[in-house]
């Protein structure tokens, strides 16, 4: 009767040993058995880690340069994350080197200081942390991008750079921004520029008097005139507020590429040519008027001077 034998896989930790015996072995004929064994322990740590590292980028980052790629980020978006991905590899490099190495003992004494570490660093650095993980929310979900133009909590600006921990904006008066990115995270986050097409609204008033139809009739054809003012969705304006000194006006115009169109440009144009016009058709636009009724008593001894 034939016996079948099966032999177990060694342990990893008697597998890391061996290579380490065994470098050490080699070295031991040319020097002395104390330095043979520290130099095979380098030499295995250096070979495992550089083993890792070269794999890792081999294999890994492509991977992750499509991944990125597929979910549309652009270069500057993929830089940080690719500095991550190298400091995880160099992490498992420097944890396996020396796993086969045979510094087990000395893995697991870093491991425990290292974890100590991070909790007292994690409570000194909640913000950081906070900043830190409302940075990946920002590269996963982007609301924004560079180049944006993006209004929050009565600020604006145009996105110039965006980093883990904050984000750089210009502000319209050139001043520069530095903006946690929790800021940014946890509360609303207007982007004009977001889509391909933008809706620009202005009211105008007019008088109580004046011709509503023929006001109408020309804030629609300062927006036909315009160049940059699109003609699908076509021009509206519709009637929306009586006001005390004024009737409202509501005029609704589109643009295209809003990116990199200078729409308050564009707005600020078509408001001139239509009040411009409106002038011209003596169509006023009026301004507000307060009328105050009743008397005024004064005292006696005033009276008598």
């Amino acid at each position: 009767m034939a016996i079948l034998q099966t032999t177990a896989a060694p342990p990893a930790g008697e597998s890391a040993a061996g290579a380490n015996k065994l470098v050490s072995a080699f070295l031991d004929q040319f020097l002395p058995t104390v330095v043979a064994n520290a130099v095979g322990a380098v030499v295995v740590f250096v070979v495992v880690f550089a083993a890792v590292y070269v794999v890792g980028k081999a294999t890994v980052t492509p991977l992750l340069d499509r991944v990125l790629e597929a979910r549309g980020l652009d270069t500057h978006a993929r830089r940080p994350i690719r500095k991550l991905t190298t400091v995880l590899l160099v992490f498992v490099g420097i944890s396996l080197g020396f796993g086969f190495a045979g510094f087990g003992d000395f893995l697991q004494s870093l491991a425990t200081i290292a974890a100590a570490a991070t909790l007292a660093i994690g409570f000194a650095l909640q913000d950081v942390i906070a900043n830190f993980v409302a940075g990946l929310f920002i590269y996963a979900d982007r609301p924004f991008r560079i180049g944006d133009w993006i209004e929050w909590d009565g600020n604006s600006g145009i996105v110039e750079d965006i980093s883990f921990r904050v984000t750089r904006v210009r502000t319209f008066d050139n001043e520069l921004l530095t903006v946690p990115n929790s800021q940014l995270t946890d509360g609303v986050i207007k982007n004009p520029v977001a889509k391909e097409t933008l809706r620009l609204q202005f009211t105008f008033g007019i008088g109580y008097e004046d011709d509503v139809e023929r006001a109408t009739e020309i804030i629609v054809e300062e927006a036909e005139r315009h160049p940059e003012i699109l003609s699908d969705p076509e021009p509206s304006v519709r009637l929306t507020e009586l006001a005390d000194s004024y009737v409202g006006l509501r005029s609704r115009i589109w643009i295209d590429n809003p990116s990199r169109a200078d729409f308050v440009k564009i707005r600020s144009e078509y408001v001139t040519n239509v009040k411009q016009r409106l002038n011209e058709a003596g169509i006023e636009i009026p301004y507000p008027q307060r009328e105050l009724s009743g008397g005024l008593e004064l005292p006696p001894e005033l009276v008598d001077q």
